[in-house]
C-alpha cells in the first residue's frame, strides 16, 4: 500500500516525515489552501515520491512546477479534462485524478478518464477542494469497476486503522493523509504519522 502525506511545505518537518514510511509527499499549489507552497523548500524529499497538487491551473504552469520541484506526480483536483491529463502524459508526467464522492453515482465521471491517468483519488465530496478533515461512505465503492487503480483520502485519521484494514477494494493501492494528522496547516504530527504507517502495516 502507497501512504501519501499531503500538504507539506516546512523543510524540518518535510525532513522528518521522508523518514516516517511515507511513500509518496504531496505539495499544494492551490493558492487558496492554507497549505499552499509557494517556494520551493531548503529540503525536498530524498525517499519519498514528489506529488505536485493543482486545481485547474494552466498546463504550461504545471509544467513549471514541476520542473521546478521535481514532482514524480500531478494530482489534479479541479474540472480538468481527460485531453488535460493525456496533454501532460504525453509529456512524461504521471497524472492523480481526485473526483469528490458522496454518492455511487459520483463515480461515473470517472470513465472518461480511464485512458488518461495513472491512479485516481477518491475524496470526501464538499465545497472545498480537500483537506475537509471529513470522511464519505466507503462503501459507495463498491460500485466502482474501474481498471485504474485508486488511493483513498478524506478525513483519515489514526481512529480508523481497524476500518481500513476491514474495507477492501481490488483497485485500491493506498491512502492519503492530511488533516486528521496535523499540528498546524501545512504542519504534520511525525509521530502519529509513523505510528498509522506502522499499525496498518501490521497484520493484526
Amino acid at each position: 500500500m502507497i501512504f501519501k502525506v499531503c500538504g507539506m511545505r516546512d523543510p524540518e518537518n518535510i525532513r522528518r516525515i521522508d523518514l516516517s514510511g511515507a511513500d509518496w509527499m504531496g505539495f499544494v499549489f492551490y493558492p487558496p489552501s492554507p497549505r499552499r507552497v509557494e517556494s520551493l523548500p531548503a529540503f525536498m524529499p530524498e525517499y519519498a515520491r514528489r506529488v505536485g497538487v493543482f486545481v485547474d491551473e494552466p498546463v504550461e504552469n504545471i509544467q513549471v512546477r514541476a520542473k521546478e520541484f521535481g514532482l514524480n506526480y500531478l494530482q489534479l483536483h479541479g474540472s480538468e479534462s481527460p485531453d488535460d491529463c493525456l496533454r501532460l502524459q504525453d509529456r512524461g508526467l504521471r497524472v492523480i485524478k481526485a473526483f469528490r464522492i458522496g454518492t455511487a453515482g459520483d463515480l461515473e465521471a470517472t470513465a472518461a478518464y480511464e485512458a488518461a491517468c495513472s491512479y485516481f483519488l477518491f475524496d470526501t465530496k464538499t465545497p472545498a477542494y480537500g483537506g475537509s478533515g471529513k470522511t464519505f461512505d466507503w462503501t459507495v465503492l463498491d460500485a466502482y469497476r474501474g481498471q485504474t487503480p485508486f488511493l483513498l483520502s478524506g478525513g483519515i485519521g489514526p481512529e480508523h486503522v481497524r476500518a481500513l484494514k476491514a474495507f477492501r477494494h481490488d483497485r485500491l493501492v493506498g491512502y492519503d493523509l492530511n488533516s486528521r494528522f496535523e499540528q498546524a496547516p501545512g504542519i504534520k504530527d511525525v509521530e502519529k504519522i509513523t505510528r498509522f504507517i506502522q499499525d496498518m502495516k501490521c497484520k493484526k
